[in-house]
């Protein structure tokens, strides 16, 4: 255990403790834990019960975060522990999100020294804190992040957004991209299906993109609870006016999981968005879809084909200095790819 950061001691009852570290903001009794199950209160002190432990660990392509404009064609060591500050209803991880799964123990210097000699074996770029929710992860995921970078190596984020800004203005400098799920882009859906909040999610990315951290966001659609056009339209109005229109944007297709049994999202309907999305957006993408439809990056003004994928393999990358090779046009992507030729 570990002690936790971003706790208040409660006046009126002995022991008594806040957690502050996400909008969830926990009273935890002696004894008790919060929300993600994490962090437990001992003696009136908040402990971190998961630094250090690990469910998930595995070499994984970038594109699989999804991350498509965040050094493509790399692999990235990625890494998970137990736990969450949500419950989403279908959620695609719930068996070491939302239960008490098996861990094995690893140090913040033992996963830098896996990173560092990954890196030096294969075409591998850093350490993603991704499976479930990182931010609940936080002491671990800080001092972690800190040795990976002392290793010249890139700390990528994939979560859900539920953080309050304190934590998240210490914890930035040391995150080179983010994958943050916008879940749907109403407060009620994220109060009945995920019990958490939007604005939070909104505000850590906003932060983050300010800060110079890479973004892209994902939305999964799922008929009936989040794929109205409105809805659709202002989430798109958000990631355009706030984030930029440059910022990739994935919708990815809903499948039954957990205690979600409806059918899979249509792909007509994901289409629908897309085109939506591509009014104000510049690289706008599609998830879960069979023949890997929508993977692909074409320019936003000439729709010369630039970087080709199959699956989560790049095949090919025609963009030239930061440039449509056919037009000129700007092509927001951070890191070349770990291969020169055209094609491989």
């Amino acid at each position: 255990m570990r002690e936790a950061s971003f706790w208040r001691k409660e006046e009126g009852e002995e022991g008594l403790v806040t957690c502050v570290l996400c909008p969830q903001y926990c009273k935890i009794r002696p004894g008790r834990v919060g929300v993600c199950r994490a962090r437990r209160n001992i003696d009136g002190r908040l402990y971190s019960l998961i630094y250090g432990e690990v469910t998930s660990f595995g070499l994984d392509p970038i594109e699989k975060k999804p991350l498509y404009h965040f050094y493509p064609g790399w692999d990235i060591l990625s890494v998970g522990t137990r736990g969450c500050n949500l419950a989403c209803g279908f959620c695609q991880n719930w068996h070491i999100s939302q239960a008490d799964a098996e861990t094995q123990g690893l140090t913040p210097e033992g996963l830098a020294a896996a990173a560092a000699e990954y890196g030096r074996r294969r075409r591998s770029i850093g350490v993603a804190y991704t499976y479930s929710e990182p931010l609940i992860w936080y002491e671990f995921v800080v001092d972690a992040s800190k040795l990976v970078h002392e290793k010249g190596l890139k700390n990528v984020l994939v979560t859900n957004g539920e953080i309050n800004e304190e934590p998240l203005r210490e914890l930035l400098p040391h995150v080179d991209a983010m994958n943050i799920d916008v879940k749907a882009f109403t407060e009620p859906f994220y109060a009945k299906v995920c019990h958490g909040k939007l604005a939070p999610v909104l505000r850590t990315a906003e932060m983050s993109r300010k800060a110079g951290c890479h973004v892209e966001i994902t939305n999964l659609i799922i008929p009936g609870h989040n794929d109205s056009p409105d809805e659709i339209r202002k989430l798109v109005d958000w990631v355009a006016s706030s984030l930029g229109d440059d910022t990739p944007l994935h919708f990815s297709r809903y499948f039954p999981a957990y205690r979600f049994d409806a059918p899979p999202t249509p792909v007509a309907t994901l289409r629908v968005a897309v085109e939506m999305a591509r009014e104000q957006l510049k690289h706008v993408y599609m998830g879960n879809v069979p023949g890997g439809e929508g993977d692909d990056t074409r320019c936003y003004r000439c729709g010369e084909s630039l970087i080709e994928r199959s699956g989560f393999d790049l095949v090919a990358y025609r963009v030239k200095d930061g440039r449509c090779p056919s037009c000129g046009a700007d092509v927001h992507v951070v890191g070349a790819p770990p291969f020169q030729e055209e094609t491989r």
